[in-house]
């Protein structure tokens, strides 16, 4: 027998979001677990779609993405942040917000090089840090609050750290960082070459009148930083996975040595699609208040239930406690409610490393209205 070799991901299994859907599937749960919308996105940009295959454009794109759609990329961030990239040299199309991570990694994390992540964690940043022979550092943000102590951070750089990795708003928190944050960032990067990447597919997702501080708005962490985002989470079409990297030029352009062997070029009508559709901002500028009103519509339901709800500033997850409900593990009692209660959520132990347990779940609430309702009937009987 040919004895195959060690896994380069010996610890990475099924991850908890295929985990939990396929438990909602088989027990007929509202699967409120993934974070993805269950009504469509608008007819018009759908439109839009079919009318660029039937006009032909079904062959590859340029390799950094179309320029109609790297343009409006551009105009997006100046007009939101009023920061300049260079739509040709420093905006990257890619498949996906999770692919340009993936590809930020691969291009800059050598063997050794440190890597500091703020837990809970989005699930991709571990294992391809790991895949490349990066070391983690961790920051445990902490329930109820996720805030994040700088003095701490800072003590955990060190001159082999390669990158610091944020993602503002949280997933799955829900928090935003402040100018407080901000500043704080600045002074520990201040004289070193540390790269920031920063994860902001939920940029326009931020309630109650807060504002989104993208790292690109500072020029001391723009000229450090790629910048990654999602139409998916945007225009409510994560199956086309589409996203984008903004990066200084000479950042992109080792970004860009990976992603031409990774993926090369993504989807030529979508982008074309998205970019006729990107014409007017209100197709996203509307978000903040789409999803707050769902937002409010969760909590309200949930107001009278014994689940403790966490602060929610932004994305379109909501954080319960459930420790006045149950002693339980997360996961177990994650599972339970999916069985017994049939509604699935995501428990937040994986999303430490460590499987931290401060007994929170999260609920995905980019719902239509009649799933809200039910699931909040549901849990109301918890």
């Amino acid at each position: 027998m040919i004895q195959l070799p060690l896994s380069k991901l010996s610890n990475v299994g099924t991850t908890i979001f295929s985990t939990m859907t396929q438990l909602a599937t088989e027990h007929e749960a509202i699967n409120l677990s993934q974070g993805f919308p269950d009504f469509t996105a608008d007819p018009e940009l759908l439109d839009y779609v079919s009318r660029f295959i039937k006009q032909g454009f079904n062959q590859y794109a340029p390799m950094g993405g179309m320029m109609v759609l790297k343009e409006e990329i551009a105009k997006k961030i100046e007009n939101s942040h009023t920061a300049i990239y260079h739509p040709d040299a420093e905006v990257t199309v890619t498949a996906g917000g999770t692919q340009a991570i993936f590809t930020a990694i691969a291009a800059f994390v050598k063997k050794d090089d440190e890597v500091i992540i703020f837990e809970p964690a989005y699930d991709c940043y571990e294992p391809t840090i790991e895949l490349f022979g990066g070391i983690i550092k961790r920051f445990e943000m902490k329930a109820p609050d996720y805030e994040i102590d700088w003095t701490t951070v800072k003590n955990l750089v060190s001159e082999k750290t390669k990158m610091i990795i944020i993602n503002n708003p949280n997933n799955p928190a829900g928090k935003i960082l402040r100018e407080n944050d901000i500043q704080e960032l600045i002074k520990i990067v201040e004289n070193t070459s540390i790269l920031i990447l920063s994860d902001e597919v939920y940029e326009n997702i931020v309630f109650d009148g807060k504002q989104h501080l993208s790292i690109c708005r500072y020029p001391e962490l723009k000229n450090r930083s790629l910048l990654v985002a999602s139409f998916g989470k945007l225009f409510h079409v994560t199956g086309w996975k589409t996203g984008y990297c903004a990066a200084p030029k000479y950042l992109m352009d080792e970004f860009r040595k990976v992603h031409q062997f990774n993926v090369f070029s993504v989807n030529t009508p979508m982008q074309l699609a998205l970019a006729e559709y990107m014409k007017n901002p209100e197709h996203y500028l509307y978000l903040n208040q789409f999803f707050q009103e769902k937002r409010d519509f969760l909590r309200q339901g949930l107001a009278t239930t014994p689940f403790t709800l966490l602060d929610c500033e932004g994305t379109y997850f909501q954080a319960l406690q459930y420790d006045k409900i149950s002693d339980k593990n997360d996961f177990d009692f994650a599972s339970e409610l999916t069985v017994t209660h049939k509604v699935a959520s995501v428990p937040f132990s994986s999303f430490y490393q460590n499987k931290r347990d401060d007994k929170v779940i999260r609920l995905c609430f980019a719902k239509k209205q009649e799933t809200l309702e039910k699931a909040i009937e549901n849990l109301s009987k918890v």
